[in-house]
């Protein structure tokens, strides 16, 4: 790890958070606060960061796969599933989004925090800035995610993706039922200045 780590302390779990990786803030806390996975459950964990929701699930899932563009993330998040002691029932690799996975891999659930800050910042931006940065309309990597993920789903399987109102949860909702997925909001946060999170479900329609 990095000299520069922060350690946070989340209900059971310890993690450690270095310089180039995204900190949990509240987004990260609410999705927390609100996973469930069943125990024969195989996730993903689609921008892990430090790897907070990929070593939460693990602790019920059969296997987590834990997925970031950035290198650091993949680094800080594997540190922090062996201080958590679940390293055995994870894996990790550096992907954008999908990239790396190969088109036969389908999972059970797939967990998203995705970035959704309408933002200046685009794909070139900084490593940590990609934990955060959406684009002009909060939507550029929202958009491929929804377009990829449900390849990768198994058809009973779940979607949980975090959003905010700044970046269009209604076309969130009109793109996966585009795709054949329904969709439910399963909790949400008012923030200040006019900010609401939301925590989004998807799955096929029946």
């Amino acid at each position: 790890m990095p000299s520069q780590i922060k350690r946070l302390l989340f209900q059971n779990y310890i993690f450690e958070v270095c310089s180039e990786v995204y900190e949990p803030a509240e987004d990260s806390f609410l999705f927390a606060e609100n996973l469930t996975a069943q125990e024969n459950a195989h996730a993903l964990d689609m921008g892990t960061g430090c790897g907070i929701l990929g070593i939460i699930a693990a602790k019920k899932a059969c296997h987590v796969v834990a997925v970031d563009i950035n290198p650091h993330a993949v680094r800080c998040a594997k540190y922090n599933a062996n201080l958590n002691k679940v390293s055995g029932k994870m894996s990790f690799m550096q992907s954008d989004l999908f990239s790396a996975l190969t088109q036969n891999t389908k999972f059970d659930l797939i967990l998203f925090n995705a970035p959704y800050v309408p933002s200046e910042e685009n794909e070139n931006a900084f490593w940590l800035g990609r934990a955060w940065a959406g684009g002009t309309t909060g939507r550029q990597v929202i958009d491929r995610f929804i377009l990829q993920a449900p390849c990768y789903l198994k058809r009973d399987g779940r979607i949980l993706l975090m959003q905010s109102s700044l970046s269009n949860v209604e076309e969130t909702h009109r793109r996966f039922s585009e795709l054949a997925l329904s969709t439910k909001i399963t909790t949400e946060l008012s923030l200040p200045f006019f900010e609401t999170l939301f925590l989004i479900e998807a799955k096929f329609s029946l």
